[in-house]
């Protein structure tokens, strides 16, 4: 699904364009998926969410310049009987967020995992950012801020360490997506 356009016409009369990003979260369950999109639509945080069931979708608009961005944001189930259905998902999606727990390497290179199955089954233009969720657990870090990156680096993806909790790089993580696909 391409990137579509509209306008939205601004108080002074001048038109914005409006993008439409379809993105999805990948990751182990654990992670902090859902309460990275919690933090970033509706600004809030708990430590009690539900497990994701299948997929939850969310929706938030941003502005970047003279762009409108509407995120359609697919939140996918962790678990790996529902790992099948992940296809389903990023399947014409122009942006993908992988996400690990700094404080479990398991979840590191289950990510890398997810990296490569997108880098084979999405599309090839899809934007891939990796997000070192719980970056509030430096002290009982497992994932060295130097691999992550040097991994993203060398596989060309955008890459931020985040903390739903404490909201570090939330905002930023998916305004460096919207700002790397509108330009």
């Amino acid at each position: 699904m391409a990137s579509r356009g509209g306008s939205a016409h601004r108080a002074n009369g001048s038109r914005d364009k409006i993008c439409h990003f379809k993105l999805v979260l990948l990751g182990e369950s654990g992670v902090g998926k859902s309460c990275l999109v919690l933090r970033f639509v509706k600004g809030e945080y708990s430590d009690h969410l539900e497990a994701t069931i299948g997929a939850a979708f969310l929706t938030q608009t941003v502005n970047l310049d003279d762009t409108t961005v509407k995120f359609e944001i697919w939140d996918t189930a962790g678990q790996e009987r529902y790992h099948s259905l992940a296809p389903m998902y990023y399947r014409g999606a122009q942006a993908a967020v992988v996400v690990y727990d700094i404080s479990d390497g398991d979840t590191f290179v289950r990510a890398k995992n997810w990296v490569k199955e997108l880098q084979r089954q999405a599309s090839p233009s899809i934007v891939i950012a990796l997000a070192g969720n719980k970056a509030d657990l430096k002290d009982i870090r497992k994932v060295h801020i130097e691999d992550a990156q040097s991994y993203a680096e060398d596989n060309g993806l955008l890459f931020m360490e985040t903390s739903a909790k404490s909201d570090q790089n939330v905002q930023e993580l998916f305004l460096a997506i919207g700002t790397y696909r509108h330009t």
